[in-house]
């Protein structure tokens, strides 16, 4: 007698079919283009030379200008711990007056568009500096932002 033999049944596979369109797609396509240059006429090669330059002479104005946008309006490092600005005001239209601390001292300059001229020195002791003079917006911002924060958590 013959005995019969189990076998083993394999779960159903994932259709092929995306795969097989996916390969005639890619294999369709360059052949679909070439029909299509082969029926049109040749294109002006100056013409696309021409199209070429005034992209990239666009490209390049674009960049220039932003460069120059980001020269004109970005704010200077403030790493020097050596000199401190603690306030700048403007007394003319290109007249400043600027109060610096450099050393324990505290210097009043007149700035103006040729030449700087430093109008009074003030000990450290002499002047009355504010407890904390923030150097930038950003530091405004973190500080209220921890004050906040810090109001926050003594709440709840």
């Amino acid at each position: 007698m013959n005995a019969s033999v189990p076998v083993p049944v394999r779960p159903p596979r994932a259709h092929p079919a995306p795969a097989i369109f996916t390969l005639a797609l890619a294999f369709a396509l360059p052949g679909q283009c070439l029909a299509d240059a082969q029926a049109s006429p040749a294109p002006d090669a100056f013409a696309n030379v021409g199209q070429m330059l005034s992209g990239l002479l666009a490209v390049l104005v674009l960049l220039i200008a932003a460069l120059w946008l980001l020269k004109r309006f970005s704010t200077p490092a403030r790493g020097n711990a050596l000199l401190r600005v603690i306030a700048a005001a403007a007394v003319g239209p290109r007249e400043r007056a600027v109060l610096l601390e450099a050393g324990g001292k505290i210097i009043l300059l007149g700035v103006t568009s040729n030449n700087v001229h430093t109008l009074h020195v003030f000990g450290r002791d002499e002047f009355d500096l504010p407890a904390a003079v923030p150097a930038s917006p950003a530091a405004t911002f973190a500080s209220r932002l921890r004050q906040a924060l810090k109001g926050r958590r003594d709440a709840g």
